[in-house]
């Protein structure tokens, strides 16, 4: 449910920053973007990935949280507060989690940029709709290495930040766990 919801907000933020950080993007601001598409696009092109983004979201972070798991049940088996093993499971988990979703996250941008380029060499005229059109395309274009275009930045980008998540999430679990049994001890 978090997933749902989550995506169901940030996928028009992600709409406009994609289109922004285009080549020769027409936006000057967040809020021009905002305004041309909606107006040139409707609604429906801020979720026009919305399944697709949940499409990956979710077994990205199925495998995030698997692997995570598996990694501290292989490194840190008493669960103990180790912040060098919560860093190293958490960064190794979203980079697998990264990888495996990459082919994911390309049609994703596809759709959710339009790229005209991309489009035109497609020969697609008018809007490219649908995980399924945009899977056809990215292989009419590139092959199967098109669906990993960008997979290291996506690593590179996936390991630090869940490393540092798991981190924090690890630390705070420990700080109040320890809170509540001291409190316990005190009555």
């Amino acid at each position: 449910m978090a997933t749902l919801l989550h995506d169901a907000v940030m996928n028009p933020a992600e709409v406009v920053k994609q289109r922004l950080q285009m080549y020769n993007s027409q936006h000057q601001s967040a809020f021009s973007c905002i305004r041309t598409v909606w107006r040139t696009e409707g609604l429906g092109a801020f979720y026009r990935s919305y399944t697709t983004q949940l499409t990956m979201n979710i077994p990205f972070q199925s495998i995030h949280f698997i692997t995570y798991e598996f990694l501290q049940e292989q490194v840190n088996p008493r669960r103990d507060y180790n912040p060098q093993s919560h860093i190293i499971s958490g960064g190794l988990a979203g980079a697998l989690a990264a990888a495996a979703t990459t082919p994911l996250d390309v049609c994703k941008t596809l759709l959710n940029t339009q790229e005209n380029m991309a489009l035109s060499l497609a020969n697609v005229s008018g809007r490219l709709s649908g995980m399924a059109n945009a899977f056809r395309t990215v292989y009419q274009l590139n092959g199967l290495a098109g669906y990993f275009k960008g997979i290291q930045a996506r690593v590179i980008y996936q390991m630090p930040s869940t490393a540092i998540s798991w981190s924090v999430y690890e630390f705070f679990k420990y700080i109040l766990t320890k809170r509540q049994l001291e409190n316990r001890t005190l009555y």
